[in-house]
Parts: structure tokens; C-alpha cells; sequence
């Protein structure tokens, strides 16, 4: 990957990771289950450290 690429995928990332993060207050809000959500989060998390050590 180049740097252009590995920051567009970094943006890409941060950008999904800010509307899970809006979907699990919604779904907390309605008493609905953020489990999945959660692991996203984290996969989007490991993803992005990996990006950063590139």
C-alpha cells in the first residue's frame, strides 16, 4: 500500500468507526443489542493500528 492509500483507508476507517459509535447510542437508547457493533468497533480498531505501524 502507498501512503496515499493507507491514509485514505485510515479516513475511511475513522469515518465508519463515527457512525457505529452513532448506531450503538441509538440502539442503547432503544434497548437493542450493541454486540455486533462492539466487535466492529474493535476489528475497525486493530485495523487502524496495523495502518499505523505501515
Amino acid at each position: 500500500m502507498t501512503k496515499d492509500q493507507i491514509k485514505e483507508r485510515i479516513a475511511e476507517l475513522k469515518h465508519d468507526y463515527i457512525r457505529i459509535q452513532e448506531d450503538i447510542e441509538k440502539m442503547e437508547s432503544t434497548g437493542g443489542s450493541i454486540a455486533n457493533a462492539e466487535r466492529q468497533l474493535q476489528a475497525i480498531e486493530d485495523e487502524l493500528k496495523l495502518l499505523h505501524q505501515m
